[in-house]
């Protein structure tokens, strides 16, 4: 299952006033874990950037000058994210602004599955603050590295936060392999939706334990015949 965590950083608050998107990030989930491919892109604009909004990112319009318009990057943008489920925190302010700029580039609006966070945050948590900050310090990830905002920094401590709140980091060991050398090995079996872990053990084991037994006294394993 392919998922694509997205974050934009913007020259100010509203796109109705003509604010504008200057940068995009993109962190691609298989089976909620990043897999490494990402998209990430600066956007020049004539828009002046706003000092409050300045502060939340450090990005300054001579610094964007340098790199193409939304428009000339927005055909990269839609063949990365392609019809995939993108995960967002606060996904009305994004979603906005990224189809406001798809508007003005000629294209047309996203039709993809959207996953705010936030809501999904609350609820999970059973709690009313939930700002990224806060959801980075309630699961213990490092945030020190966030002295700024960024896109593809954000859609990366996003992408961890989206996984503990569909349950946290699981680790899966494929145990079902034949190795000679093992003389044990588990074996996990589905029924009815319920997992089920079968450990099997060897011949000698079982011959080695029944020797051990014998030489304790009044033990219950005297009355299993196995």
């Amino acid at each position: 299952m392919r998922e694509i965590v997205l974050d934009t950083e913007t020259t100010g608050l509203s796109y109705r006033d003509g604010d504008k998107i200057i940068e995009v990030g993109c962190v691609e989930l298989v089976n909620h874990i990043p897999t490494g491919n990402n998209l990430q892109f600066y956007c020049s604009t004539s828009k002046t950037i706003k000092e409050d909004a300045k502060t939340v990112h450090g990005l300054t319009n001579e610094f964007l000058n340098k790199h193409p318009t939304f428009d000339k990057q927005a055909k990269k943008f839609l063949e990365f994210i392609e019809n995939d489920t993108l995960i967002i925190h606060n996904a009305e302010f994004d979603i906005g602004f990224i189809n406001n700029e798809l508007k003005l580039s000629g294209y047309k609006k996203l039709g993809n599955k959207v996953v705010d966070t936030i809501p999904l945050a609350r609820k999970t948590l059973n709690t009313r603050i939930a700002n990224l900050d806060y959801l980075c310090r309630r699961f213990s990830i490092d945030l020190s590295q966030r002295k700024l905002h960024g896109a593809l920094k954000d859609c990366y401590l996003l992408s961890e936060v989206y996984l503990e709140l569909l349950g946290g980091k699981q680790t899966t060991l494929d145990l079902n392999k034949k190795n000679n050398n093992q003389t044990k090995s588990t074996q996990k079996i589905e029924q009815k939706n319920t997992l089920i872990n079968v450990i099997s053990i060897s011949e000698k084991e079982i011959q080695t334990h029944k020797k051990f037994v014998k030489n304790l006294k009044k033990s219950l394993w005297h009355k299993l015949d196995y």
